[in-house]
Protein backbone atom coordinates (compact mmCIF):
# COMPACT_ATOMS: atom_id res chain seq x y z
CA UNK A 1 0.00 0.00 0.00
CA UNK A 2 1.59 3.27 -1.41
CA UNK A 3 1.48 5.75 1.88
CA UNK A 4 0.16 9.24 0.18
CA UNK A 5 2.46 12.06 0.59
CA UNK A 6 2.40 14.74 4.06
CA UNK A 7 0.80 17.77 3.11
CA UNK A 8 2.32 21.02 4.47
CA UNK A 9 1.55 24.74 4.60
CA UNK A 10 4.04 27.53 4.10
CA UNK A 11 2.50 31.14 4.16
CA UNK A 12 4.69 33.94 2.84
CA UNK A 13 6.04 31.20 0.37
CA UNK A 14 6.92 32.99 -2.31
CA UNK A 15 10.15 34.92 -1.36
CA UNK A 16 13.10 34.94 1.57
CA UNK A 17 13.29 32.08 3.98
CA UNK A 18 9.28 31.15 3.42
CA UNK A 19 10.30 30.01 -0.15
CA UNK A 20 12.98 28.12 0.77
CA UNK A 21 11.21 26.35 3.11
CA UNK A 22 8.42 25.26 0.42
CA UNK A 23 11.39 24.05 -2.04
CA UNK A 24 12.89 22.16 0.97
CA UNK A 25 9.70 20.51 2.11
CA UNK A 26 8.72 19.62 -1.35
CA UNK A 27 12.47 18.20 -1.84
CA UNK A 28 11.48 15.87 1.16
CA UNK A 29 8.63 15.21 -0.40
CA UNK A 30 5.73 16.82 0.82
CA UNK A 31 2.77 18.32 -0.93
CA UNK A 32 3.15 22.13 0.08
CA UNK A 33 -0.01 24.04 -0.34
CA UNK A 34 2.49 27.64 -1.08
CA UNK A 35 0.45 30.93 0.55
CA UNK A 36 1.11 34.38 -1.08
CA UNK A 37 -0.81 37.77 -0.30
CA UNK A 38 0.40 40.13 -3.41
CA UNK A 39 3.20 37.38 -5.31
CA UNK A 40 0.83 35.52 -7.26
CA UNK A 41 3.49 35.40 -10.55
CA UNK A 42 6.38 34.40 -8.21
CA UNK A 43 4.43 31.58 -6.62
CA UNK A 44 2.99 29.99 -9.09
CA UNK A 45 6.53 29.96 -10.98
CA UNK A 46 7.51 28.62 -7.40
CA UNK A 47 4.63 25.73 -8.17
CA UNK A 48 5.64 24.98 -11.78
CA UNK A 49 9.17 24.64 -11.07
CA UNK A 50 8.46 21.87 -8.15
CA UNK A 51 6.03 20.23 -10.40
CA UNK A 52 8.40 20.08 -13.27
CA UNK A 53 10.47 18.34 -10.79
CA UNK A 54 8.15 15.89 -9.83
CA UNK A 55 6.72 17.26 -6.78
CA UNK A 56 3.25 18.13 -5.73
CA UNK A 57 2.24 22.11 -4.66
CA UNK A 58 -0.56 24.72 -4.95
CA UNK A 59 -0.53 28.23 -4.31
CA UNK A 60 -2.96 30.09 -2.53
CA UNK A 61 -3.44 33.93 -1.77
CA UNK A 62 -4.46 34.82 1.48
CA UNK A 63 -3.91 37.56 3.72
CA UNK A 64 -2.41 36.14 6.78
CA UNK A 65 -4.48 38.54 9.11
CA UNK A 66 -7.47 37.81 8.07
CA UNK A 67 -9.75 34.68 9.44
CA UNK A 68 -11.92 34.19 6.26
CA UNK A 69 -9.00 34.21 3.45
CA UNK A 70 -7.14 31.78 5.93
CA UNK A 71 -10.07 29.44 6.72
CA UNK A 72 -10.61 29.30 3.22
CA UNK A 73 -6.82 28.58 2.59
CA UNK A 74 -6.72 25.41 5.03
CA UNK A 75 -9.81 24.23 2.84
CA UNK A 76 -8.35 24.34 0.04
CA UNK A 77 -5.23 22.14 1.70
CA UNK A 78 -8.03 19.44 3.17
CA UNK A 79 -10.05 19.76 -0.36
CA UNK A 80 -6.87 19.44 -2.07
CA UNK A 81 -4.79 16.80 -0.38
CA UNK A 82 -7.66 15.41 2.00
CA UNK A 83 -5.19 16.47 5.46
CA UNK A 84 -2.64 19.25 6.59
CA UNK A 85 0.14 17.58 8.72
CA UNK A 86 2.61 20.82 8.79
CA UNK A 87 1.60 24.29 8.50
CA UNK A 88 4.89 26.69 8.47
CA UNK A 89 3.91 30.38 9.28
CA UNK A 90 6.68 32.06 7.40
CA UNK A 91 4.50 35.76 6.41
CA UNK A 92 5.72 38.70 8.29
CA UNK A 93 6.69 42.23 7.78
CA UNK A 94 9.00 44.60 9.05
CA UNK A 95 9.78 48.29 10.16
CA UNK A 96 12.72 49.72 11.42
CA UNK A 97 12.73 52.83 13.50
CA UNK A 98 13.15 54.53 16.73
CA UNK A 99 10.27 54.36 19.26
CA UNK A 100 10.10 57.94 19.34
CA UNK A 101 10.08 58.39 15.59
CA UNK A 102 8.02 55.20 14.47
CA UNK A 103 4.54 56.31 12.89
CA UNK A 104 1.48 54.43 15.13
CA UNK A 105 0.31 53.13 12.10
CA UNK A 106 3.13 51.61 10.79
CA UNK A 107 2.98 49.96 14.48
CA UNK A 108 -0.08 48.80 13.30
CA UNK A 109 0.78 47.41 10.28
CA UNK A 110 3.38 45.37 11.78
CA UNK A 111 1.53 44.11 14.67
CA UNK A 112 -1.48 43.31 11.88
CA UNK A 113 0.14 40.62 10.21
CA UNK A 114 3.16 39.28 12.48
CA UNK A 115 1.30 38.84 15.87
CA UNK A 116 -2.93 38.64 14.76
CA UNK A 117 -1.47 36.96 11.30
CA UNK A 118 0.62 34.26 13.71
CA UNK A 119 -2.83 33.81 15.86
CA UNK A 120 -4.89 33.55 12.83
CA UNK A 121 -2.95 31.11 11.26
CA UNK A 122 -2.15 29.19 14.19
CA UNK A 123 -5.53 28.73 15.39
CA UNK A 124 -6.59 27.18 12.20
CA UNK A 125 -3.65 25.32 12.30
CA UNK A 126 -4.52 23.93 16.35
CA UNK A 127 -8.24 22.94 14.96
CA UNK A 128 -6.90 20.84 11.60
CA UNK A 129 -3.40 19.70 11.89
CA UNK A 130 -3.21 15.60 12.08
CA UNK A 131 -1.88 13.89 14.80
CA UNK A 132 1.65 13.58 14.06
CA UNK A 133 2.05 16.63 12.81
CA UNK A 134 3.84 20.15 13.35
CA UNK A 135 3.31 23.62 13.79
CA UNK A 136 6.44 25.89 13.10
CA UNK A 137 6.37 29.58 13.61
CA UNK A 138 9.52 31.69 12.13
CA UNK A 139 10.73 34.10 14.81
CA UNK A 140 13.67 35.99 14.97
CA UNK A 141 16.34 36.69 16.89
CA UNK A 142 15.60 40.26 17.42
CA UNK A 143 13.50 40.24 20.55
CA UNK A 144 16.93 38.43 22.68
CA UNK A 145 19.29 41.34 21.03
CA UNK A 146 16.81 44.56 22.03
CA UNK A 147 18.68 46.99 19.43
CA UNK A 148 17.04 50.23 18.94
CA UNK A 149 14.84 50.80 16.39
CA UNK A 150 13.57 47.42 16.56
CA UNK A 151 10.87 48.20 18.88
CA UNK A 152 8.13 47.42 16.69
CA UNK A 153 9.60 44.10 15.21
CA UNK A 154 11.36 42.97 18.08
CA UNK A 155 8.24 43.24 19.73
CA UNK A 156 5.64 41.46 17.44
CA UNK A 157 8.55 38.41 17.25
CA UNK A 158 8.39 38.54 20.79
CA UNK A 159 4.60 37.66 20.46
CA UNK A 160 5.33 35.20 18.15
CA UNK A 161 7.42 33.68 20.51
CA UNK A 162 4.98 33.79 23.14
CA UNK A 163 1.97 32.21 21.11
CA UNK A 164 4.36 29.34 20.16
CA UNK A 165 5.20 28.19 23.71
CA UNK A 166 1.37 28.34 25.02
CA UNK A 167 -0.10 26.74 22.14
CA UNK A 168 2.09 23.62 22.34
CA UNK A 169 0.86 23.22 26.27
CA UNK A 170 -2.74 23.63 24.70
CA UNK A 171 -2.28 20.96 22.76
CA UNK A 172 -1.49 18.61 25.38
CA UNK A 173 -2.25 15.23 23.96
CA UNK A 174 -2.76 15.45 20.32
CA UNK A 175 1.08 14.75 19.23
CA UNK A 176 1.37 17.89 17.43
CA UNK A 177 4.30 19.84 17.96
CA UNK A 178 4.96 23.71 18.33
CA UNK A 179 7.96 25.25 17.79
CA UNK A 180 9.17 28.56 16.90
CA UNK A 181 12.56 29.12 14.75
CA UNK A 182 14.34 32.49 15.33
CA UNK A 183 16.60 33.36 12.02
CA UNK A 184 19.52 35.83 13.46
CA UNK A 185 20.58 38.38 10.39
CA UNK A 186 19.57 36.40 6.92
CA UNK A 187 20.44 37.55 3.39
CA UNK A 188 16.53 38.48 2.28
CA UNK A 189 15.14 41.25 -0.03
CA UNK A 190 13.25 42.03 3.54
CA UNK A 191 17.04 42.31 5.60
CA UNK A 192 18.34 43.55 2.93
CA UNK A 193 16.12 46.58 2.34
CA UNK A 194 17.49 49.89 3.10
CA UNK A 195 20.65 48.85 4.08
CA UNK A 196 24.14 49.77 2.29
CA UNK A 197 27.35 47.69 2.25
CA UNK A 198 29.45 48.64 4.71
CA UNK A 199 26.31 48.05 7.41
CA UNK A 200 25.75 44.30 5.66
CA UNK A 201 29.38 44.29 6.45
CA UNK A 202 29.89 44.83 10.24
CA UNK A 203 26.28 42.80 10.80
CA UNK A 204 27.98 39.87 8.69
CA UNK A 205 31.08 40.56 11.04
CA UNK A 206 28.84 39.83 14.41
CA UNK A 207 28.38 36.62 13.67
CA UNK A 208 30.79 34.02 15.05
CA UNK A 209 30.76 32.30 11.88
CA UNK A 210 31.51 35.73 9.96
CA UNK A 211 28.60 35.75 7.52
CA UNK A 212 24.82 36.43 7.54
CA UNK A 213 22.51 33.49 7.74
CA UNK A 214 21.01 31.96 4.53
CA UNK A 215 17.75 31.11 3.79
CA UNK A 216 18.78 27.58 3.66
CA UNK A 217 20.02 27.67 6.84
CA UNK A 218 16.61 28.00 8.27
CA UNK A 219 14.98 25.69 5.78
CA UNK A 220 16.85 22.80 7.42
CA UNK A 221 16.22 23.49 10.48
CA UNK A 222 12.28 23.82 9.64
CA UNK A 223 12.78 20.47 7.79
CA UNK A 224 13.70 18.85 11.16
CA UNK A 225 10.74 20.32 13.22
CA UNK A 226 8.62 19.19 10.64
CA UNK A 227 9.85 15.11 10.18
CA UNK A 228 11.90 13.86 12.73
CA UNK A 229 12.13 15.78 15.10
CA UNK A 230 8.92 14.35 17.54
CA UNK A 231 10.59 15.49 20.66
CA UNK A 232 11.29 19.15 20.36
CA UNK A 233 8.03 21.16 21.47
CA UNK A 234 6.96 24.48 22.89
CA UNK A 235 11.08 25.65 21.98
CA UNK A 236 12.50 28.65 20.39
CA UNK A 237 15.15 27.29 18.56
CA UNK A 238 17.78 30.36 17.38
CA UNK A 239 19.12 29.58 13.88
CA UNK A 240 21.58 32.37 13.84
CA UNK A 241 25.32 31.21 13.58
CA UNK A 242 25.63 31.83 17.30
CA UNK A 243 24.68 35.64 17.50
CA UNK A 244 24.90 36.77 21.05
Amino acid sequence: MTVPPRVAIVTGGAHGIGRRIVERLAADGFSVVLNYVTSKDDAERIVSTIVAAGGDAVAVRADVADEVAVAELFDVAERTYGGIDVVVHAAGVASHALLTELDLAELDRVHRTNVRGTFVVDQQAARRVRSGGAIVNISSTTPRLSQPGYAAYASSKAAVDAITLILARELAGRDVTVNAVAPGATATALFLAGKDEQTIARIAASSPMNRLGDPADTAEVVAFLAGPARWINGQVVYVNGGAA
